[in-house]
């Protein structure tokens, strides 16, 4: 089986315009603690399983890859992001030349070590939920809270999945007489903090 050691010397061997830069940013990342392994064909570092650095070559330049770079502070306004629009946490580092590479070995550093402090402390873009659809209350269900200070406490009480079901209940009744039948009907369950089909439920 072949180490992650050696699948990150045939990457960077395979990148032989950019071998000298390559090696110089690894020597870097090895004295971090971190793990070195290969994700998406490119030198990755992890830390409690979690991305945190990567490096790769391409035409034009060496980039040092920020998983969630965007909690760097980026004292020096060295980042960029490479899609702007669409990438959301990660942060690339574009170097040109060696020369650069040397001329900011500190920062690079620094960069790095503020890196793994975020992830230590925790900081990373959590994926972002679908918004929820309001909750819409008929106007005969409301017009009973209205009145009824002790039943609006017990409907607000409930969860959201329950509250839907009462408002989309009496919503989906077609005549006014169907809906009073309705509220009749759900205004006991309210008061026992039951759902409308908590009894169909196991």
């Amino acid at each position: 089986m072949i180490s992650p050691d050696d699948m990150v010397n045939d990457y960077i061997d395979k990148k032989e315009h950019w071998r000298g830069e390559l090696m110089f940013l690894r020597s870097i990342l090895k004295k971090s603690g971190m793990e070195e392994t290969i994700k998406w064909g490119a030198p990755t570092y992890t830390k409690d399983g979690k991305n945190i650095v990567g490096i790769s070559a391409f035409k034009q330049y060496v980039g040092l890859w920020f998983f969630n770079g965007s909690f760097l502070k980026d004292e020096h306004q060295q980042l960029v992001n490479a899609q702007e629009g669409k990438t959301k946490a990660l942060r690339q580092w574009r170097f040109k030349g060696i020369e650069e590479l040397m001329e900011k070995k500190d920062w690079i550093a620094s960069y790095i070590q503020e890196a793994i402090d975020n992830h230590d402390a925790g900081l990373a873009l959590k994926p972002t939920k679908a918004k929820k659809k309001p909750l819409v209350i008929p106007e005969l269900l409301q017009d009973v809270l209205d009145e009824n200070e002790v039943l609006a406490q017990q409907f607000e009480s409930l969860n959201l999945t329950r509250k839907r079901e009462y408002a989309g209940y009496i919503h989906e009744a077609k005549r006014e007489g169907t809906k009073m039948k309705r509220l009749e009907k759900i205004i006991p369950l309210i008061q026992a903090g039951l759902g409308l089909y908590d009894k169909y439920k196991a």
